[in-house]
């Protein structure tokens, strides 16, 4: 089978991978969490999961039809490393939604007229209307993060992005748009496990870019970036929540609950919602570079 990039992933793991994150490759089950100081060893149950996200999946609907008839706007911002499990967790949110109301927005990169424009411009073109839930698949943190990192932009461009960030979202929520960030993290070996799976899978190598296999030898300067961010822009009003997705299931629980358990909406079962695993899905203080 032909491997997407020329089995670049693979001859990575072979030959630049540091041999703890190799061995903890070769050596692992298949439901060993990886991250050492990860609060669970294994990964949760497909039993326990499905049972919770059934539930969970239930609220969401009862969420969205409290947010149709309320007019509330909600814009939710999902960043992350590499294969942190963003667009799985999007698709659970949106997974019984009505989609006409709860729209995914993945942006490509900008366009010539695009790189003319105020940095942020075309962004503000995506956000909710009354009655939206909007999905940000990547978001303007791409000009806090992968921008400076692969070097598309000037660190003058940077700095003045950290400038107007916290401001234009100060705005949003000014303006009643309830406004969620998240940021995804998954430790070295795992991303690079998941990675191979990619690779390996047809069904899945859509998912891989140039840019996520030229980030695998910027673990480092990827984690300085993402820790900088989390430092400038992590604010009262606009706060992260840091997501650690060694294990996608207890992720996605814990999201989805962070977003039902900020609304008093019609009909809300407290009881079925949960407990948010605050080990796993909290502030910046979680993250583990």
């Amino acid at each position: 089978m032909d491997l997407p990039f020329d089995g670049a992933i693979s001859a990575f793991f072979k030959n630049e991978a540091p041999k703890d994150i190799r061995a903890a490759i070769k050596h692992a089950k298949k439901r060993d969490i990886l991250s050492p100081s990860y609060p669970h060893s294994e990964r949760l149950s497909s039993k326990i999961y499905d049972k919770e996200m059934a539930q969970l999946q239930i609220e969401l609907v009862k969420l969205q039809a409290w947010v149709r008839e309320t007019g509330t706007r909600i814009a939710m911002v999902f960043e992350g490393r590499d294969a942190a499990g963003k667009g799985g967790t999007i698709g659970r949110f949106r997974a019984n939604l009505n989609p006409r109301a709860a729209r995914v927005v993945a942006l490509d990169k900008p366009s010539d007229q695009e790189r003319g424009e105020w940095y942020f411009q075309r962004y503000i073109k995506h956000l909710p209307t009354d009655g939206d839930m909007v999905f940000f698949d990547r978001s303007w943190y791409n000009r806090g993060v992968v921008e400076p990192v692969f070097e598309f932009c000037t660190p003058e461009q940077t700095e003045h992005f950290f400038k107007q960030v916290s401001p234009f979202e100060e705005m949003l929520v000014e303006d009643g748009v309830h406004v969620f960030k998240f940021w995804l993290n998954v430790c070295q070996p795992e991303q690079l496990r998941r990675m191979l799976a990619r690779e390996s899978d047809p069904l899945k190598q859509w998912k891989l870019s140039s840019i996520d296999v030229q980030g695998l030898s910027k673990w480092q300067a990827y984690t300085n970036a993402i820790q900088e961010t989390l430092e400038r822009t992590h604010t009262d009003i606009a706060p992260w929540t840091v997501v650690r997705s060694d294990d996608k299931r207890r992720a996605r629980l814990n999201t989805i609950r962070t977003v039902l358990h900020t609304f008093d909406y019609d009909l809300k079962n407290v009881r079925a919602i949960g407990e948010v695993e605050t080990q796993i899905c909290g502030g910046p203080d979680v993250w583990d570079a």
